[in-house]
């Protein structure tokens, strides 16, 4: 045996005992919550057919998907690195529900590589949906409902950025030319790489010079919601972006605008969101801790097109960036089956306490727990004593 074999492949990570219970803690919590909102949860396999798999998503669900040959049909599976697809199709093919649906869920997901040097490859990604209702409620209680899930997790001063993937797409696909290199364009906006955008429009055919000058403003299209009023007047007059900006407008009335920004060029998911997309970002985290936004008609993959908004989070990522997780208060219980003992024993555990029973001739070494109290048999009875 090596002294390697406990070496794990880069970016996955063990969990130990105060942070996994501090995890399991946030899931259980933030389940409860999503069921008083009505969601309901469902539990998608780990592992299925990548014809189902990727059929919602665009190229990099596909990047990020391991996938690996089915021993009994010889097909094709992928390990899911997102659960939405999933949730989509159960929705659109399993439910097949009239009006409006709720769905909730948790799992974990692998990723084939990680998305930044210090992101993870396995998350435990957990979300909600709303399926059925195009109007704006729906994108209103779905970022209530993050935002709230931060709050449960005590999540300090978040902030939300809102966009609206048409401001970007109408620009792009008025033009031939760039529409044809929409995913390089696209790339570049989300970086804020203006010096690189420049140069590719400049080789592109044909660029009316309003939409290439919105393209290289779009990145500086970022802060306070003033933003939107700049929006307005700086680009091109546009049907599809007028809408887009209204859709905007009519999300920032309803929140707090205390901690909404803007931001035109975050552009992620392109090729999936169709409405207002957000993320949610806080201090202590290097990147969002929420992304979600509209992504209407995915479901038409599955052979039912319906609205759809939502959002997930990575439970692990979450948990990391707060103040580290501190033991829990238990009680010290010998071992014994007297009768007295294991009926008191019972009776702390029924009332919510931790009780570590130390066997005999042993020394009890642990992480997750504070002795704060022990059981001691004095005159007859086993009592509670503090442990100075």
């Amino acid at each position: 045996m090596t002294t390697s074999n406990w070496l794990l492949p880069e970016h996955l990570s063990d969990i130990l005992p105060a942070e996994a219970r501090r995890i399991e803690e946030l899931r259980r919590k933030l389940l409860d919550l999503y069921r008083t909102f009505g969601f309901e949860m469902v539990a998608p396999p780990l592992i299925e057919y990548t014809d189902s798999l990727l059929a919602a998503k665009g190229l990099d669900l596909q990047l990020r998907t391991c996938k690996l040959v089915d021993q009994l049909s010889g097909r094709t599976m992928g390990l899911r690195a997102d659960m939405t697809p999933q949730v989509t199709r159960i929705d659109a093919h399993l439910l097949n529900r009239e009006g409006v649906t709720r769905l909730c869920y948790c799992g974990s997901v692998i990723h084939a590589r990680p998305s930044g040097l210090l992101s993870d490859r396995e998350l435990l990604q957990i979300g909600a949906e709303i399926y059925g209702h195009a109007g704006f409620e729906a994108d209103l209680q779905i970022i209530q409902l993050a935002l709230d899930s931060l709050e449960m997790a005590g999540v300090q001063k978040p902030r939300i950025d809102l966009n609206h993937p048409n401001v970007s797409r109408v620009l792009v696909d008025s033009v031939p030319s760039l529409s044809e290199r929409a995913g390089e364009i696209f790339s570049l906006l989300n970086d804020k790489d203006v010096p690189s955008l420049k140069e590719l429009l400049e080789g592109c055919q044909d660029v009316p010079q309003d939409i290439a000058n919105a393209l290289i403003l779009l990145p500086s299209l970022y802060g306070s919601v003033n933003v939107l009023d700049e929006a307005q007047e700086s680009l091109p007059d546009l049907p599809g972006i007028s809408q887009a900006l209204q859709s905007l407008r009519e999300l920032v009335g309803a929140l707090d605008n205390a901690c909404v920004g803007i931001d035109l060029a975050d552009v992620r998911g392109y090729d999936y969101h169709s409405g207002v997309s957000f993320a949610i970002f806080a201090p202590g985290w290097h990147d969002a801790i929420v992304r979600g936004g509209r992504y209407d008609n995915v479901g038409k993959v599955f052979g039912r097109a319906r609205p759809a908004t939502g959002f997930s989070l990575d439970l692990r990522k979450v948990s990391a960036g707060l103040s580290p997780a501190q033991p829990s208060r238990a009680i010290k219980a010998p071992w014994g089956l007297d009768v007295d003992l294991v009926e008191r024993i019972r009776e702390l555990r029924n009332q919510g306490h931790v009780v570590v029973q130390i066997f005999p001739n042993s020394t009890q070494s642990v992480d997750e727990f504070i002795f704060e109290s022990e059981l001691v048999y004095s005159e007859g009875d086993w009592i509670l004593e503090s442990i100075q």
